[in-house]
């Protein structure tokens, strides 16, 4: 089994860089811009863009919506890319472990009580 802090790395980081990603774009804002933006390549955007990148899980409403406002705030000034990590990890933070554990068909029965930091939600 894979340890959580593998999931976030693999899954959780870039279902969120990439719904970011894409909620930039739809705010007018261009790829460049982006890339720059978030600190990522122009091609890393365009694979998140078209789910070849991000596509792992799927985020649940509530968290698509902090991501959302966070896009709006960026977008429009109020946030800036000194934002980008603390606003991430409150986001990841957010993502709900017993759910993305089930969309990856992961026991969660095998995660020991100390190996719950990385994904922030406590598995019931």
């Amino acid at each position: 089994m894979k340890p959580p802090c593998e999931i976030v790395v693999w899954y959780v980081i870039p279902a969120i860089r990439s719904e970011l990603a894409k909620e930039l774009l739809n705010l007018g804002m261009k790829q460049k811009d982006v890339s720059e933006l978030m600190d990522i390549t122009q091609p890393a955007v365009s694979q998140y863009i078209t789910d070849k990148r991000g596509s792992g899980i799927k985020l649940d409403e509530r968290v698509r919506g902090m991501i959302h406002e966070f896009a709006r705030k960026l977008s429009e000034g109020e946030a800036t890319k000194a934002d980008l990590i603390s606003t991430t990890c409150k986001i990841c933070n957010n993502v709900e472990v017993d759910d993305v554990l089930e969309q990856l068909n992961i026991d969660k029965s095998h995660l020991g009580d100390d190996c719950q930091s990385c994904l922030g939600s406590k598995v019931n």
